[in-house]
């Protein structure tokens, strides 16, 4: 006779491996936009080399969706915490030393997202009057992905920051060396 499973905690994070519905679209949606971008590339060199002629817009609409799967992908590197680190330095230490120098990092790094969500901000109210030329788009909605990545990195890292302040700093081990 099997036991019953307890419900699952909504809000725990997945065990490696798992996927939650929303991370699968999400990367649906960078998917699609990489796609895309490779199709509209491959599809102006296409033409080029078989008519002597290309889409002024594909290589627009190229250059955007390149954009958007830049600081889309950010987003997904963030929340799985994949993103360059340097922790050469650090990994040499252990406990509260190395929580305090995680802190202070975690905190430059949520101070250089605030400076990106700011200089995006300001980027997309100058630019909300200007339109692509071979496109017509609105720059403001192109530019938007910036703040859109940097308010979702600073909310992703201050979650981050909040678990490293609630973790014991007996839990802060030196990192191993690799032969």
């Amino acid at each position: 006779m099997s036991t019953p499973e307890a419900p699952k905690d909504p809000h725990a994070t997945p065990a490696i491996g798992e996927t939650t519905i929303g991370e699968f679209l999400f990367e649906v949606f960078c998917a699609a936009i990489f796609l895309g971008m490779i199709g509209l590339v491959f599809y102006n060199a296409f033409l080029r080399y078989v008519f002597r002629s290309s889409f002024a817009p594909s290589e627009e609409w190229a250059r955007f969706l390149f954009m958007y799967v830049t600081f889309f992908g950010s987003i997904e590197a963030f929340y799985r915490g994949k993103h360059i680190a340097v922790d050469m330095f650090v990994g040499l230490t252990s406990g509260i030393t190395r929580k305090t120098i995680d802190i202070i990092a975690s905190l430059f790094g949520l101070a250089a997202l605030v400076l990106l969500i700011v200089g995006g901000i300001v980027m997309v109210q100058q630019t909300y009057d200007t339109y692509s030329v071979a496109t017509g788009i609105n720059m403001g909605l192109i530019n938007g992905s910036l703040p859109i990545m940097a308010i979702s990195a600073f909310v992703i890292h201050l979650r981050d920051l909040v678990r490293l302040v609630r973790k014991p700093a007996s839990e802060f081990l030196r990192a191993e060396k690799e032969v």
